[in-house]
């Protein structure tokens, strides 16, 4: 059984075969799946999705490409929607300077909002890091997020900064990037980390594994991660499903 605990099933890509699609990784073994959020639309449709299935959670939030489009009403209806006892995390929120498509200092503005908003509903954050470790490590630490915890996903730092973001009790995600060729870095961490700090994800539709780089990405390629760790950590699929499974569990506290 697997967790895939970062997941985009409401992006258009999946429109033609949304159901068709999550009825099928379902029955692929993966038995829980978080879904996560980049505005105010894809949070409504991630409620929606935890209401249509049973083994699917939410985070609802405002993805830092967004961040310039947070106006007076937006917190006002994130927190209406994270009363749905299914939305369990704050997210995806973070630094993305590799686009840019918000102003950096509007980013890093309304991460500390969303850190705040988090630690007053006392829900983990999902971390989005793209060459900006060392703002979103500073945002992260002058906020206090270290209070709700939180998981760094699809995380692509170095093992130095992995000692940080271990002692600020939160953990890291890895998905389909992992399998790719030249990421000796990501490999170091992968060996590193604590199996209890650790979780897996696909981030679908994107970023989907060796052999299916490039095509549309689902939670059913999810056992390649798995399969990738267990080749790193000397252990079976079987126990990093489980551990990892057991790890989100235990973060979104899902009972």
């Amino acid at each position: 059984m697997f967790f895939d605990s970062h997941a985009h099933y409401d992006d258009k890509r999946f429109d033609g075969d949304r159901f068709e699609t999550i009825t099928k990784v379902f029955n692929s073994g993966v038995t829980y799946i978080l879904n996560a959020s980049a505005d105010i639309r894809s949070s409504r449709d991630t409620v929606s999705l935890t209401k249509e299935y049973e083994f699917i959670y939410g985070a609802v939030g405002i993805h830092p490409h967004n961040a310039a489009k947070i106006d007076n009403n937006t917190f006002g209806v994130l927190e209406e929607l994270t009363k749905n006892d299914k939305i369990v995390a704050i997210g995806e929120i973070g630094l993305d300077y590799h686009y840019n498509f918000s102003p950096k200092e509007i980013q890093k503005f309304h991460f500390a909002n969303q850190i705040a908003f988090a630690k007053k509903l006392n829900l983990p954050i999902i971390v989005h890091d793209r060459d900006a470790h060392r703002d979103v490590m500073d945002i992260v630490s002058t906020e206090g997020a270290e209070d709700i915890g939180g998981v760094f996903h699809c995380y692509s730092g170095s093992v130095e900064m992995l000692r940080d973001v271990l002692d600020m009790n939160f953990h890291i995600s890895v998905g389909g990037v992992l399998t790719f060729k030249n990421v000796k870095k990501l490999i170091e961490v992968v060996k590193y980390v604590p199996m209890d700090r650790l979780l897996i994800e696909t981030d679908c539709p994107y970023l989907a594994p060796e052999p299916y780089r490039g095509r549309r990405n689902d939670s059913g390629y999810i056992h390649l991660v798995a399969k990738r760790i267990s080749e790193l950590r000397g252990m079976s699929e079987e126990e990093v499903a489980q551990i990892t499974l057991n790890n989100a569990k235990n973060l979104f506290k899902i009972k």
